[in-house]
């Protein structure tokens, strides 16, 4: 037998072995943390049925939270709690964008556009100048006013996977993103009969100035069916801006790499930035496209809708899990300070603006 031969035949029978010997390597390193969050994930989903005002990325998270209060995050489950929160995540906001479309941001009118972007901006620069007079900075701050000005976890969700925040913020945020969801279904009600708005003008209240789409829902639906409808309409078109919310986070966040590799010398890696860009966002995109032209039918959205919120407890209860407690002890108050000041300034501004475009 030729020496050579052998040589060349079985070389890459071994490389072969090899790759998928390092696969399975891979998946046995991630399998225990994904494991546990997804059963957490799945436990959050079931309990949700049962508490839809709460909802199951809230639910996933506590449990995380009081899982890693008893029992910190081992170094076995690492790896899958990392892939968890960050790569599941971004496969449930993609698949949020089949739930969206083009065609019901202009369904809900002109008329009601100024309100949607009103509250979107006045709630973005006041989380800039809150967050800065209280001592609030980096990525909490960043987290709490996207997830006021758009909506709520999933908004926090997608800004996460930009900007790869530490998981005591992005569980700080979410937690103090709930706590006003809670107080706004609770007082909403009650603040619109008492301002005797219509049916429209409550729904418009509710679809800009409370966050995840189960409190809208609860909120809107007290007040009664044709406000519940219009408001969710409002709130599906608040989602679509996390679209050129992330898009801006990815380019200011390549911006500030460039800036610290010219100051220290170094060569700016084009690769390096790519690596930096959501591609996430662009499927999402991708996802927004194929509903509204047709291509994905209702029955389809409707089911990939739920796989997403699904994904996206999954991913919270990864990020619970890897949370220190004492970090978020160590936050004190001024971020739920925060909190309550942009729901307050959302809400207000919220009501200003129907008022002078006459959606009153």
């Amino acid at each position: 037998m030729n020496p050579r031969s052998t040589i060349t035949t079985a070389g890459p029978a071994v490389r072969g072995s090899t790759l998928l010997g390092s696969l399975g390597g891979g998946a046995r390193r991630i399998l225990p943390g994904l494991a546990l969050a997804s059963a957490i994930g799945l436990v959050a989903s079931a309990l949700a049925r049962l508490m839809p005002v709460v909802g199951a990325p809230v639910i996933a998270i506590v449990i995380g939270i009081a899982v890693a209060l008893v029992r910190p995050a081992s170094a076995t489950l690492k790896p899958g709690l990392h892939v968890a929160s960050k790569r599941v995540l971004q496969v449930s906001i993609v698949l949020l964008g089949t739930g969206l479309s083009a065609h019901e941001v202009t369904s809900t009118g002109v008329s009601s556009l100024p309100v949607l972007l009103g509250t979107l901006v006045v709630a973005l620069v006041a989380a800039w100048l809150i967050g800065r007079a209280l001592g609030v900075v980096g990525d909490v701050r960043t987290l709490i006013g996207v997830g006021t000005a758009i909506c709520g976890a999933s908004a926090i969700a997608a800004t996460d996977a930009v900007i790869d925040a530490p998981e005591r913020d992005v569980a700080y945020a979410v937690a103090t993103i709930f706590t006003f969801n809670v107080v706004a279904v609770l007082t909403f009600p009650t603040l619109g009969h008492a301002l005797h708005l219509s049916q429209r003008s409550f729904g418009l209240l509710a679809g800009t100035a409370v966050n995840d789409v189960s409190s809208v829902v609860a909120a809107a639906s007290v007040y009664g069916h044709a406000a519940s409808s219009y408001a969710i309409i409002v709130k599906l078109s608040r989602t679509l801006m996390i679209i050129p919310i992330a898009l801006g986070l990815a380019l200011w966040r390549t911006r500030r790499e460039e800036r610290r590799e010219e100051r220290s010398g170094e060569a700016v890696s084009r690769a390096r930035l790519a690596r930096i860009f959501p591609w996430f966002i662009a499927w999402f995109i991708a996802a927004v496209i194929l509903n509204s032209v047709g291509v994905i039918s209702h029955p389809l959205s409707h089911d990939l809708g739920n796989v997403a919120q699904l994904l996206i407890a999954i991913a919270l209860a990864g990020i619970g899990l890897s949370t220190r407690p004492r970090d978020i002890r160590h936050a004190g108050l001024r971020p739920l300070a925060l909190g309550a000041s942009l729901w307050a300034i959302v809400t207000l501004t919220s009501l200003g603006l129907q008022l002078l475009t006459g959606n009153a």
